[in-house]
């Protein structure tokens, strides 16, 4: 009796917590190309990303525009002889009025132009490469999630299943027609389904949780729906692994970055170079009585003379800058092509397993489940091979589902380490 009332609870507890979150959200069946499509227009760090290559774009702008040139006035406060404040009149007034001009010199205006440029191609890169890690994010959830929803339904055909075994037995058991041990063994049987399947379904959360932020959807509840020409389809074989390290050094927005960062690197350097010259300041100015004679103008120029300071340690350190980043750029490169060797070994190796199963093996499964049932209820197999089937088909029905998952989970970093897609 005791167990009967635990089995209650259990069922009961487990049928609210699921009744409960399917309630508090929507379901929403998305296929791939929705979910990406849904993830361009949503996604809030996509959306905040696009704004860097804004504000590059204007600094670009500010970087181009020339030196404002400087207008002074001098005049008189008070005249004591006039006995007037602000005295610039004809006869007994002085002011002044100058213009000055800075023109920079070496070049410095040009480079700092091809400096933003570079920026602006880096912000588009640094975009690009948010891009590229957070939709390999949202297709390995997509695809995780679909083969954890696949064994959540495997688990609740057999639970459902044992659930009405287990009433039965109970009843039986009570008419002294089976043993405590038996029906004991069922329910036993049940609650391992129950807290595995428990187990499974917080695991379906948390990728819940991780796509309803990347797709930008509260309170839906997420059912993916994969090609299945897709889940069949290896399109490894039809690359070398030498054209796929060549794909990525052509598509990985990293990369890119670490060479226009040598670019900028070098750019910098000759800009701090350029700095080493002054720059030109060029005026003119009108006195009116305040010169040698009245009404008198004025040429002036002047410029610093890089006597002490001549920009040594800022060209120096951005000279070492440029050996620093092509050694990085050289790290990048060969990382890049361990990561597509491995991930291209990953495919290879999960396509050779799964060839050798038997899929037929998991397509009635619903079936050869009632089968086995019914025949144990004529007792045409034992209890003991009940249970044992029971154990090992749903330990091979998740090793499967987790196979295939493997599969997608190593063409998608596949697509990750090149930086393209091999198939949508």
């Amino acid at each position: 009796m005791h167990c009967k009332q635990l089995l209650q609870k259990c069922c009961m507890l487990l049928l609210i917590t699921v009744t409960k979150y399917a309630h508090a959200q929507d379901t929403l069946h998305i296929t791939l190309p929705q979910t990406q499509t849904q993830f361009f227009n949503q996604n809030l760090d996509l959306l905040a990303e696009r704004y860097n290559i804004n504000i590059a774009k204007a600094e670009e702008l500010q970087s181009s525009l020339y030196n404002n040139p400087e207008i002074s006035f001098t005049g008189n406060i008070h005249n004591p002889e006039a006995r007037k404040y602000f005295d610039i009149s004809n006869s007994t007034g002085d002011y002044g009025i100058g213009i000055e001009q800075v023109i920079t010199l070496a070049g410095k205006r040009n480079k700092q132009v091809k400096i933003a440029q570079t920026n602006t191609r880096l912000a588009e890169s640094s975009f690009a490469e948010l891009v590229r890690n957070l939709l390999y994010t949202l297709r390995s959830d997509f695809y995780t999630l679909h083969f954890l929803q696949q064994s959540l339904s495997a688990y609740k055909t057999q639970i459902g299943s044992l659930q009405k075994l287990a009433e039965t037995y109970s009843q039986l058991q009570l008419k002294g027609v089976v043993t405590l041990k038996d029906a004991i063994r069922i329910k036993s049987l049940l609650f391992s389904l129950m807290a595995e399947q428990t187990e499974l379904l917080n695991q379906v959360h948390d990728v819940q949780s991780d796509l309803q932020i990347l797709l930008h959807l509260p309170n839906k509840y997420i059912i993916t729906d994969p090609e299945k020409d897709v889940l069949n389809y290896s399109p490894v074989k039809n690359f070398t692994i030498e054209s796929l390290i060549d794909s990525a050094y052509f598509h990985r927005a990293d990369l890119q970055i670490a060479k226009d960062s040598i670019v900028l690197n070098e750019q910098n350097y000759l800009l701090q170079k350029s700095l080493a010259t002054p720059d030109l300041t060029l005026g003119a100015a009108y006195e009116r009585r305040g010169g040698f004679v009245p009404n008198a103008t004025y040429f002036n120029a002047g410029i610093a003379i890089p006597l002490f300071n001549r920009n040594q340690g800022n060209i120096k350190a951005s000279k070492i800058a440029i050996d620093q980043t092509k050694i990085s750029f050289n790290n990048s490169r060969f990382k890049i092509e361990k990561e597509v060797q491995s991930a291209y070994l990953k495919v290879l190796t999960t396509d050779k397993m799964l060839l050798s199963i038997d899929t037929s093996f998991y397509s009635d499964f619903e079936s050869l489940l009632q089968s086995v049932l019914e025949n144990f209820q004529k007792k045409n197999i034992s209890l003991v091979d009940f249970t044992d089937f029971y154990d090992s088909y749903k330990t091979n029905i998740l090793q499967f589902n987790q196979l295939q998952n493997e599969k997608m989970q190593a063409i998608e970093n596949i697509n990750f380490t090149i930086g393209k897609f091999l198939f949508d």
